[in-house]
């Protein structure tokens, strides 16, 4: 059949934030074979990749990417007594809402991140307390040059939003889980989204919390809003008066304001508490 390239696209298409240039080469894959073509494609005409799910948590470049960015479709799902196996372009938080339903714990708290599986599994993505790789059994994997390789969890080195995948160059395509039995799973999945309504700008286009917690346990939206930082704004982008480690787009925002914007915070909070804020978000700038 071939590889469907479209052109005449753009990043902020792809990017939570709604933020991003344009594309020179698009291609959304939803099988392995597909996967792998696009692979070939990008190695044979010397060209770099980008692979791309929801596109949170990540701040795509104003120039756009000259190469081929992939998205990642591959979206199955298959149940078992005490696991489930997951392709990486398949909601996080579907499956979070799902595996509570079915009376699983586990994965309570992804029902409130909007990212892929694949976009958990790279970033281990976290909320209240928990974190992806806690559940991970393993994860499947293709090289560039179209290998597959699988790794159990006790192979990978995770840490505080750090995983190896963050130093590899290929594309992870499916992940295990392993699942507990809990009565009170779908009760605690809907507090869990519930505080998330509450406490963040879920309605606004951003890409998730911009900063890391810094190691000396404090809340780094503690630390930006004690700082007197929430509203303020540069250009379209603006500090979320909701909960002040978003950065939202409020109209027109460009990389650079977000940038700008981040070289502030950071300025701000090291001057007045003497912290230095490490971002989360992922900057492909």
């Amino acid at each position: 059949m071939g590889l469907q390239l479209q052109s005449q696209r753009r990043l902020s298409e792809f990017s939570t934030f709604g933020i991003g240039g344009p594309i020179q080469h698009l291609v959304e894959v939803t099988t392995l074979p597909e996967l792998r073509e696009a692979l070939l494609f990008a190695q044979t005409k010397s060209l770099p990749f980008l692979v791309v799910g929801k596109g949170s948590n990540c701040l795509f470049s104003d120039r756009g990417f000259e190469g081929v960015v992939i998205v990642n479709k591959i979206s199955f799902c298959e149940w078992h007594p005490t696991s489930v196996k997951v392709g990486a372009g398949y909601s996080f938080a579907l499956l979070g809402v799902q595996s509570a339903r079915k009376g699983f714990s586990g994965l309570e708290f992804a029902s409130g991140i909007p990212a892929t599986v694949g976009g958990a599994v790279f970033m281990n993505a976290g909320a209240n307390g928990q974190e992806t790789a806690t559940s991970l059994e393993s994860v499947h994997y293709m090289h560039p040059d179209g290998r597959e390789e699988t790794w159990t969890r006790a192979e990978l080195q995770y840490g505080y939003r750090t995983s190896p995948f963050q130093t590899l160059p290929g594309v992870i395509l499916a992940a295990t889980f392993r699942l507990g039995s809990c009565g009170q799973a779908r009760q605690k999945q809907l507090e869990i989204v519930d505080y998330r309504l509450k406490t963040q700008p879920y309605k606004e286009k951003s890409a998730g919390c911009i900063f890391r917690n810094p190691a000396q346990g404090k809340s780094a939206g503690a630390l930006i809003e004690q700082c007197g930082l929430k509203g303020v704004q540069v250009g379209g982008a603006k500090v979320s008066e909701i909960h002040a480690n978003f950065i939202v787009n409020v109209g027109g925002a460009q990389a650079k304001d977000v940038l700008e914007l981040i070289g502030v915070i950071q300025k701000t909070v090291l001057k007045k508490t003497g912290i230095h804020l490490e971002p989360e978000v992922r900057f492909y700038v």
